[in-house]
């Protein structure tokens, strides 16, 4: 295939990427994401979350695993076919039928849009038992590999698959032979999510001081949520060099799920003199996109998901209502239009206080007395009420359902005019 850009062109290009304070975001969640067990997403569904993620600013996409299968192969092609603007990359082992399928589902794609990441396992147990190989065959493999993929992609990826197990230096002799072979970004892999985010750092700073060609290649890593730290290993390695972080949106994935990408650009979006560094990627698209997700896949987030779970933005506690409602920023950790979702809601429930009943029977168009209020919030906490409220209870929850607690709603006492009995 001739080069539309040659090797020096390419190093040069790359020097002056990585001068630039951006951190480029790369989501996997059509591939690694869509592994996690029970998510079947179809062709027409991957389009409609690589668009969003094309609207959103992500740097590149991670289209799927073309070798796996038909439907995958499918999956990336639609993609490639349906989406502008990312980088498009497909996922191939280190095999020559890998290399082929990946360019034959994104051809048609421009060449300085279209990547392949190759990958191979470093580390001692991939090597003993999954590959048979020796360190030297590993490294012989993965360059040949590479040589290979020049053939057919300006844009190659190399990602050492269970990297954060991998000897150090031998780690690095791979990273090195990668780049020279054509690599133009390599990729450390937290496969298991065992790092905590000083080793993560570390291992990046190593990386970077003897990798000889390390200058001639971006340097992204790519974490999994086993132990709770994804972000924090992300945001510990953006501090330590890293030029790209891999995650999926909602942060599904294998197990535990990769890094979040939600949360990796939040906090590089209000903390950017922290980071020292930016993301191009929209915060205010981060909410849509969780809920896409969400629905197409239908895993949905926990209610108390950092940065896009329904809690974040409602609260039922009174003394947190009540300072919301003189200052909404008094209990927010940021506002929600930062990330495209609101309003701020106020729950009824046992731990509401008189200002927020008050609130929301104002809201709903009354005038209520502080008897009113009373009434409301002692039949809220107690559930109690006297035989002669029972009428002005109701009409006050018919205007007060939508804010009350889901385990507060009033139970109806009967069901097609079949009287309910609590069980005995």
């Amino acid at each position: 295939m001739f080069s539309l850009i040659n090797r020096k062109i390419k190093r040069m290009v790359l020097r002056q990427q990585k001068k630039r304070p951006i951190v480029m975001i790369s989501d996997t969640t059509l591939r690694d994401g869509a592994q996690m067990p029970g998510i079947r997403l179809e062709p027409e569904h991957k389009v409609q979350i690589a668009k969003a993620l094309a609207a959103a600013g992500v740097h590149s996409i991670d289209c799927g695993f073309p070798a796996a299968g038909d439907s995958e192969f499918q999956g990336v092609r639609a993609i490639g076919k349906a989406v502008k603007g990312p980088v498009l990359s497909a996922l191939a082992r280190t095999h020559q039928g890998d290399i082929d399928r990946a360019a034959e589902a994104l051809s048609g794609v421009s060449p300085l849009k279209r990547a392949i990441t190759l990958f191979i396992g470093s580390s001692p147990l991939h090597r003993e038992y999954k590959h048979s190989m020796t360190k030297s065959q590993v490294i012989d493999t993965a360059a040949q590999a590479i040589h290979r993929a020049t053939k057919q992609f300006e844009i190659i990826s190399f990602g050492a698959e269970d990297a954060s197990r991998t000897e150090p230096d031998f780690l690095s002799e791979l990273y090195e032979a990668a780049i020279q072979a054509g690599a133009i970004s390599i990729g450390f892999t937290d496969t298991v999510g065992i790092l905590t985010p000083d080793r993560a750092a570390d291992a990046v700073r190593r990386i970077q001081d003897t990798v000889k060609s390390m200058d001639d290649a971006m340097l992204g890593v790519h974490f999994h949520n086993d132990l709770g730290m994804a972000t924090a290993n992300s945001l510990a390695c953006v501090k330590a060099g890293a030029n790209i972080v891999q995650g999926t949106v909602n942060g599904i994935g294998e197990r535990a799920g990769n890094v979040a990408l939600e949360e990796v650009v939040l906090a590089l979006t209000l903390y950017p003199d922290e980071y020292r560094k930016r993301t191009l990627v929209d915060s205010t698209a981060m909410y849509g996109l969780s809920q896409l997700v969400a629905e197409l896949t239908r895993v949905y987030p926990m209610d108390n998901k950092p940065v896009v779970g329904r809690n974040l933005f409602r609260t039922e506690a009174g003394i947190h209502q009540d300072g919301i409602l003189k200052n909404p920023d008094t209990y927010m950790p940021f506002k929600p239009e930062l990330i495209g979702a609101g309003p701020v809601t106020l729950v009824l429930g046992r731990h509401s206080g008189r200002n927020a009943v008050r609130h929301h029977l104002e809201m709903s168009g009354m005038e209520p007395t502080e008897e009113h209020v009373e009434l409301v919030l002692d039949y809220i906490k107690t559930g109690r009420h006297s035989a002669g409220e029972q009428a002005e209870i109701d009409g006050f929850l018919e205007r007060l359902a939508p804010f009350m607690s889901d385990n507060d709603l009033p139970k109806p006492a009967s069901q097609n005019g079949v009287p309910i009995r609590e069980p005995a």
